[in-house]
C-alpha cells in the first residue's frame, strides 16, 4: 500500500496476479474491482400477495448485505468498486427510481417486517451515497479535489435528475447534511452548474406537455409556437379517460414534489431558475392548469372512493409544492438579501415589486399564494427597509391582492349536480394536510366553497355564450316559458339550470318569481351608440373624411412618394427663372442724363428745353449753395462704387480680446493673406491664438505656468528641485484621466493585504 498523506489518484500499489507473480497497479485500477452482482430493487406495490411481499423481503435483504459490504470496505477499494462496477449503478438508480415518495408512504405498510425492510435499505442508500459525495474521509484517505469532480462526473456517479431524487427521498430529515453533500459536488465540479441550466429547460418543457395533454395552451414562451392542425382534436381533462386524468395527476404531483424538494436543499439553485424566468412560466402554468383539473374533478364520478380521495389529495398537494416553489424562489433571490443588508437593496425591493405586479394578472395563483404566504407582510418588510418606497405603488399592490381574492370567492358558472357535490365534499375532507403549522391552500377544495346567495348581486356570473346555452337547455323542456322569465329565475338561484326546471317544475319557486309573468320576454338590449358617430378627430368635415362624404377626389390621393420627373429635368427647368426676367427688366438699364438735342420737339403735353418760362424760379441755379463747402465732399460728385460687403470673397478678420479692442498684428496679417484661400494652415492659425491668449494674460497679470520638469537630467548627475517635485506632480495625478485611479485602488489593496508587497 501506498505511504501516507498521497491522494489515492496518485497512489500505487503492488499486487499478486494468479501466477503469483507481483506487479504495480494504480490504486484506482479495474483490475482491482472485485466480482459481485448488486441486485436491483422492486417496490411492492399495494395490496401485494404473501408471495410478493416475501420477494420483497427476499430482495431487501440481498441489497441490505451487498451495501453493508461496500460501506465496510477500505476507502481504495470502495472507490474502485463505485467507478468500475455497472451492476451497483443500476441497483441504486433503480431505489433512486422506484423508492416510494412521501405521498406513497401515507398507506401503512403490510407487515411490520416490509417496514422496516424498506427502512433499512433506506439508510443503507443514503450512506452509499453520503460517502460517493464525499472526497475527503481522514487525513491518509483523500483525493485530489480536481480529479475528485472528474470522476464523479465522467463516471455519471452524480447528475442533477439523481441529485433531485436524492433531495425528495432523503430531505426530509437529512436536509443540511444532504445540503452539504450536494454543495461539495457542485463546487469540485462547476460543470453541473452547465447542467443546472438545461435542466431548468427540461423542467419547463414538462410543464408545456402537461397543458397539453389537458388540451389548453399555456401563456408562456410555449404559446407564441404555432398551434398544431391535430391540437383541437386531443381530449381535454373533462373527455379523457380517467386512467389518463390519474396520471395527469400523479405526474403534476411528482414533478411539483421532487423541484420543491431541490430547491428548499439546495438554495443556490434558485438563481440559475431566475435566470430563465422560471417564475413568470410557473404562474402562468398554475393559472391555466390547475382550475380546469379542479373542475374536471368535479365533475368526474369515481367509482373507487379511495382512488378518488388520494387525486385530490395529490392535487392539493402539488398546487402547496408549486406555491412553495414560487416563495422559495423569490425568498432566495429578493427577500433574504435585503434581510441581510446587501449594498443594492433597492434593486431587490424593485425585482420583487416588479414579480409582485406580475402575479395581479393571474388571480387564481395570486390569491392561493397570498393566502399561504401574504403579500402584505412582505410588502411591510420593504417598507421597513426602505423608508422611501413609493406608497402609490404598494397600495396599488395590495389593493390588487384584495381584488383578486375576492374574485376567487365569486360564484362560477360551471357548478356541479347536486348529485355529485356529496362525494366530492367527502373527499375533500382529506384533501387538508399540514406542514409546518400551516394548512395547504386546498385549490381543489377551494372550488367547493358555495357563496351565499345574491352575493354577485347585477353580476352576471357567466359569458353572453354560457347564458344562451342554459337558456337553450331550459327552454327545449318548458318551451311555453319566456326568456325574461327564466333569466330573472337562473338570476336568483345562481345559473343552475338544473335547480330552476326542478323549482319550476314541483312549483317551488321564490316568492318573488311566482308575482312575474311566465311569459315575459326577454328585455330589448339597449344598443350601444355608433362610435363613428360619436368620435371626435381634428380631421373631422375634411376633404379625405370617409366617415362624412361620399365621394373623395382620388386624383388628391397617392400612395407612396409622388413621382415628380428625373433629377435632371428639375434642374433644368428654367421656368422660375423665366418668369422673374420679366420683373426685374426694369431694373436693367439706368439712365442717369437725357441729352435733348436743340429743336427736337417734345412730347405732347411737354415744354421745349429751349423754351423760357417766366414762373421757374432760377435763383439757386447758378448759385451752388453748401454743394461744395469744406466740411464734407462735394454734393456735385458721384460716390463712387462700392462692392457690397456680403459679395466679398474674402472679409474682415474681426478680432478681438476680452476688451473689445482689435489686434493691429491680426489686421496686418489679414491685409496680407491670400484672397483666394479657402482653408488657412491650422499652424499659422494656433500661433495667432496663442498671441492672442498670451497677450490677454499679459494684460491681466497672468504669469504663464512653468514647463514641466519630469526629464530632468541623465541618470547619475541628480536631479534638481523642479524635476523632483514635477514627477512626484505626475505621479499623484497620473490617474485622474483614462486610468480610472488605479495607482489609488491598488495602493488601497496594498493597505488592505490583499496584494502581497
Amino acid at each position: 500500500m501506498a505511504c501516507a498523506r498521497v491522494p489515492l489518484d496518485e497512489q500505487q500499489v503492488t499486487e499478486c496476479d494468479v501466477l503469483g507473480k507481483e506487479r504495480s497497479l494504480a490504486a484506482l485500477h479495474p483490475d482491482r474491482k472485485q466480482e459481485r452482482l448488486f441486485v436491483p430493487y422492486k417496490p411492492l406495490l399495494d395490496g401485494g400477495s404473501p408471495a410478493e411481499v416475501e420477494e420483497f423481503l427476499e430482495h431487501g435483504k440481498f441489497i441490505l448485505e451487498d451495501l453493508e459490504w461496500l460501506l465496510a470496505l477500505p476507502h481504495d477499494k470502495f472507490w474502485c468498486q463505485v467507478v468500475f462496477d455497472e451492476s451497483l449503478q443500476k441497483c441504486l438508480d433503480s431505489y433512486l427510481h422506484h423508492a416510494p415518495r412521501g405521498l406513497d408512504l401515507a398507506a401503512p405498510p403490510s407487515s411490520p417486517a416490509v417496514a422496516e425492510m424498506q427502512r433499512s435499505v433506506h439508510r443503507a442508500v443514503f450512506l452509499t451515497f453520503l460517502r460517493m459525495a464525499t472526497h475527503k474521509e481522514s487525513k491518509e484517505n483523500f483525493i485530489t479535489p480536481a480529479v475528485f469532480g472528474e470522476i464523479i462526473y465522467e463516471n455519471f456517479l452524480f447528475d442533477i435528475p439523481k441529485v433531485m431524487d436524492l433531495c425528495v427521498l432523503f430531505g426530509k430529515g437529512n436536509s443540511p447534511l444532504l445540503h452539504k453533500m450536494i454543495e461539495n459536488i457542485f463546487t469540485q465540479q462547476p460543470s453541473y452548474y452547465t447542467d443546472l441550466d438545461e435542466t431548468v429547460q427540461t423542467v419547463l418543457e414538462v410543464f408545456d406537455t402537461i397543458t397539453e395533454k389537458c388540451g389548453l395552451q399555456c401563456d408562456g414562451a410555449a404559446a407564441a409556437a404555432p398551434m398544431k392542425l391535430v391540437a383541437n382534436m386531443q381530449p381535454t381533462v373533462v373527455s379523457m379517460s380517467q386512467q389518463d386524468f390519474v396520471d395527469i395527476v400523479l405526474y403534476l404531483c411528482d414533478s411539483s414534489s421532487t423541484l420543491h424538494a431541490f430547491l428548499s436543499v439546495f438554495p443556490a439553485a434558485c438563481a440559475t431558475f431566475q435566470s430563465r424566468s422560471f417564475l413568470c412560466r410557473l404562474t402562468s402554468f398554475y393559472e391555466t392548469v390547475v382550475p380546469d383539473l379542479e373542475k374536471a374533478m368535479k365533475k368526474r364520478n369515481f367509482e373507487d372512493k379511495c382512488l378518488q380521495e388520494d387525486v385530490w389529495r395529490r392535487l392539493s398537494h402539488s398546487c402547496r409544492k408549486m406555491l412553495e416553489t414560487a416563495h422559495l424562489l423569490l425568498h432566495h433571490t429578493c427577500l433574504q438579501p435585503i434581510l441581510e443588508g446587501a449594498e443594492n437593496t433597492a434593486t431587490f425591493a424593485e425585482e420583487l415589486l416588479q414579480h409582485f405586479t406580475s402575479f395581479l394578472s393571474e388571480k387564481r395563483f395570486l390569491s392561493d399564494y397570498d393566502k399561504l404566504f401574504p403579500i402584505a407582510d412582505d410588502v411591510s418588510l420593504l417598507q421597513q427597509a426602505l423608508p422611501v418606497l413609493d406608497e402609490t405603488r404598494t397600495s396599488y399592490l395590495l389593493q390588487g391582492v384584495q381584488s383578486a381574492c375576492r374574485h376567487k370567492l365569486q360564484p362560477t358558472a360551471s357548478s356541479s349536480q347536486p348529485a355529485n357535490q356529496g362525494a366530492v365534499g367527502g373527499a375533500s375532507s382529506c384533501v387538508r394536510e399540514v406542514e409546518g403549522g400551516r394548512e395547504s391552500p386546498s385549490g381543489a377544495e377551494a372550488m367547493l366553497d358555495v357563496s351565499p346567495k345574491g352575493s354577485n348581486g347585477s353580476f352576471c356570473a357567466v359569458s353572453e355564450g354560457e347564458l344562451e346555452s342554459l337558456l337553450s337547455c331550459i327552454r327545449d323542456l318548458l318551451p311555453e316559458l319566456g326568456e325574461g322569465f327564466l333569466l330573472a329565475c337562473l338570476r336568483e338561484y345562481d345559473y343552475n339550470s338544473e335547480l330552476v326546471i326542478n323549482n319550476i317544475l314541483e312549483d317551488r319557486l321564490a316568492p318573488g318569481l311566482d308575482k312575474l309573468d311566465r311569459a315575459m320576454p326577454r328585455p330589448v338590449k339597449e344598443q350601444l351608440p355608433c362610435v363613428l358617430s360619436s368620435r371626435s378627430n381634428v380631421f373631422d368635415d375634411d376633404e379625405f373624411d370617409v366617415f362624412r362624404r361620399d365621394w373623395v377626389d382620388m386624383s388628391r390621393v397617392q400612395k407612396g412618394r409622388r413621382k415628380e420627373g428625373d433629377a435632371h429635368e428639375l434642374v433644368d427647368d428654367k421656368q422660375h427663372v423665366t418668369e422673374q426676367r420679366a420683373r426685374y427688366h426694369a431694373y436693367q438699364t439706368v439712365v442717369e442724363e437725357v441729352v435733348v438735342q436743340p429743336g427736337e420737339v417734345a412730347a405732347a403735353g411737354d415744354y421745349s428745353l429751349d423754351d423760357y418760362d417766366d414762373e421757374y424760379d432760377d435763383t439757386y441755379d447758378m448759385n451752388q449753395v453748401g454743394a461744395n463747402d469744406l466740411d464734407g465732399d462735394s454734393l456735385l460728385s458721384r460716390r463712387p462704387f462700392t462692392l457690397p460687403r456680403v459679395l466679398q470673397r474674402v472679409t474682415r478678420a474681426e478680432g478681438g480680446g476680452d476688451d473689445g479692442e482689435e489686434e493691429e498684428d491680426d489686421n496686418s496679417l489679414q491685409s496680407n493673406m491670400n484672397r483666394d484661400q479657402f482653408v488657412q494652415d491650422p499652424a499659422v492659425l494656433r500661433e495667432r491664438a496663442e498671441a492672442r491668449r498670451a497677450a490677454m494674460q499679459h494684460r491681466k497679470g497672468i504669469h504663464p505656468e512653468r514647463a514641466s520638469q519630469v526629464v530632468g537630467r541623465p541618470k547619475g548627475q541628480g536631479q534638481t528641485l523642479e524635476t523632483f517635485l514635477d514627477r512626484r506632480k505626475k505621479e499623484a495625478n497620473k490617474g485622474r484621466g483614462a486610468n480610472h485611479s488605479r495607482r489609488n485602488m491598488a495602493d488601497r489593496k496594498r493597505n488592505k493585504g490583499m496584494i502581497p508587497s
